[in-house]
């Protein structure tokens, strides 16, 4: 992501006032709070108070020597041009990237082929340039994301915010002709949540009339809408409750390799972390036999993929496995069908990613906090896996974007003090070949990384990585920096970070990450045991 010049400057102070911020905000439910006024985040004394505590923070910082000389190092990371690029398989081995750098600050949506992005210098085409778009529309568009209709992606539902914020505006865009496309697919600023159906149909949850939105400021009603037609007239496919938490309900889409609809769900969360799915489309929705916390995945050779956050007598199954049930059979009859168990982890395992090929699932497994990929189909009534054995180890692994077409997938390596890399890997033949690699943007050759546990006072083994110089004395005397986190089962696993990198360990730093309970490391059981 670029930075202007005076953005990592900002952002050194807004993350100083954050804490002070939250624990305002969590004393919101109380009657006596007296920061209530800090949750109106465009409210005149709330941006005047967060302006004062920058102008405070930023006296200090710029007033050591050091911050010229860092802030610099930072800014010339982030507006690296030999950046990675994010890229997504698109209408066979066309791959698409969304780009941002110092020329291109609200940023080119953009397009290359496979074969061209081998080489050092891709040839890159832009779909849509937001700068000049928003220049164009003198609105202060932010890139928000995009849902291409497949098996083409041609046509796409473009996401853009004003100013950045949750609600967005989604305008259909058409790929072949660089340009919306006019009297196409429009929502006016919403939390939308969208889905194609097909080339003359989408699906939409949205606050179709004023006020239709849970209690959370999320929509609770599916409809679909006709090319051309008024969203008023649009038909309703599912109903939640204005009551219902989480983050609104939304369509999804199942698809063959080809593209073809093989079923419509609607996903309707109860809170953050319960919710239920349903059949939609037919007479009227049918609720699908999940327990309430369950998570669909996706959806390869007929079999609709799902894991598990809570055991599951009724299915046979444990928190944190990953299951799979035939669609026909599925469908055919909801409250007999068997699910069949795909994945079970171990005890210091997780599933922290699934996806899939044209006919092959895809899991990256972590073990003890370094990742692995492994492919699995079925065969014979159980599930075979193969890692991908020359994906580097000891590292955090991760599936950047799987092909429908094909059974290709590129996947991201990278190390507290290994750059990223990209790599192509064919899932049938379990190939793989190194695609790009991330320029050192430090000097790691004098550090080193450990891993250790801490015992809590339950004794639950809490494990953290310490990367640190060769020579430090471990007697508590290094200047080192903690970083936790542990929520919404999020696993904190090793990355390649240029800016801690550049700016504290190549000066001597010791850097430290816990993996702490309430994340995701060791799979649901241990966010579970992180809560309240």
């Amino acid at each position: 992501m670029a930075m202007s010049p005076g953005g990592l400057r900002r952002l050194i102070p807004v993350l100083l006032i954050a804490a002070s911020w939250l624990a305002g905000a969590a004393l919101a439910a109380s009657d006596d709070d007296p920061y209530t006024w800090m949750e109106d985040i465009k409210g005149e004394r709330a941006l005047a108070w967060a302006r004062t505590q920058n102008e405070r923070s930023l006296k200090v910082l710029e007033a050591d020597p050091q911050f010229a000389q860092l802030h610099a190092y930072a800014l010339a990371i982030l507006n690296a041009k030999d950046r990675i690029p994010g890229v997504s398989f698109a209408g066979g081995d066309e791959l698409r990237n969304f780009w941002q750098d110092a020329l291109h600050v609200r940023g080119i949506w953009r397009r290359t082929t496979l074969e061209s992005y081998r080489g050092e210098a891709p040839a890159w085409e832009t779909l849509l340039d937001l700068d000049a778009f928003a220049k164009s529309e003198k609105a202060n568009w932010v890139w928000s994301g995009v849902d291409c209709l497949p098996p083409e992606d041609r046509l796409c539902l473009v996401s853009l915010s004003d100013a950045g914020k949750d609600a967005v505006t989604v305008r259909e865009f058409d790929t072949h002709a660089h340009a919306f496309v006019v009297g196409g697919f429009s929502l006016p600023e919403g939390k939308h949540r969208v889905a194609w159906l097909d080339a003359d149909t989408i699906l939409a949850a949205t606050e179709w009339e004023p006020g239709q939105l849970t209690t959370a400021g999320y929509p609770y009603i599916v409809k679909s809408v006709r090319r051309g037609q008024n969203l008023s007239m649009a038909q309703e496919l599912f109903r939640g409750d204005a009551r219902d938490g989480g983050y609104g309900v939304d369509p999804l889409v199942l698809r063959d390799a080809d593209g073809a609809v093989q079923a419509v769900l609607a996903s309707r969360p109860l809170d953050t972390f319960t919710g239920e799915y349903y059949f939609i489309g037919g007479e009227k929705p049918v609720k699908l036999p999940l327990p309430l916390q369950s998570t669909v995945r996706t959806f390869v050779q007929g079999r609709l993929t799902f894991t598990l956050e809570q055991d599951w007598a009724a299915g046979g199954l444990k928190e944190g496995d990953l299951a799979a049930y035939d669609l026909a059979t599925l469908e055919a009859d909801p409250e007999h069908a068997a699910p069949q168990l795909v994945l079970r982890p171990g005890p210091r395992e997780s599933i922290e990613e699934v996806s899939s090929t044209r006919t092959k699932l895809l899991v990256a497994l972590y073990e003890n906090v370094k990742g692995a990929i492994y492919v699995l189909e079925p065969d014979q009534g159980v599930w075979a896996r193969t890692r991908l054995e020359q994906l580097p180890g000891n590292s955090s692994v991760g599936i950047v974007t799987a092909s429908e077409r094909s059974d290709r997938l590129i996947a991201s390596v990278a190390g507290f003090l290994t750059p990223t890399t990209q790599w192509l890997a064919d899932a049938a033949s379990g190939s793989t070949e190194r695609l790009k690699a991330l320029a050192p943007r430090f000097d790691a050759s004098n550090h080193l990384v450990e891993q250790f546990e801490a015992t809590s006072k339950d004794g639950t083994k809490i494990p953290y990585f310490v990367v640190r110089p060769k020579g430090v004395d471990l007697v508590g005397a290094a200047p080192t920096l903690l970083y936790a986190y542990g929520g919404f089962q999020i696993s904190v696993t090793p990355w390649y970070s240029s800016i801690i990198g550049k700016l504290w360990l190549e000066r001597g730093g010791t850097f430290v990450v816990a993996n702490i309970r309430g994340g995701g490391e060791f799979g649901p059981a241990w966010h579970n045991a992180g809560l309240k």
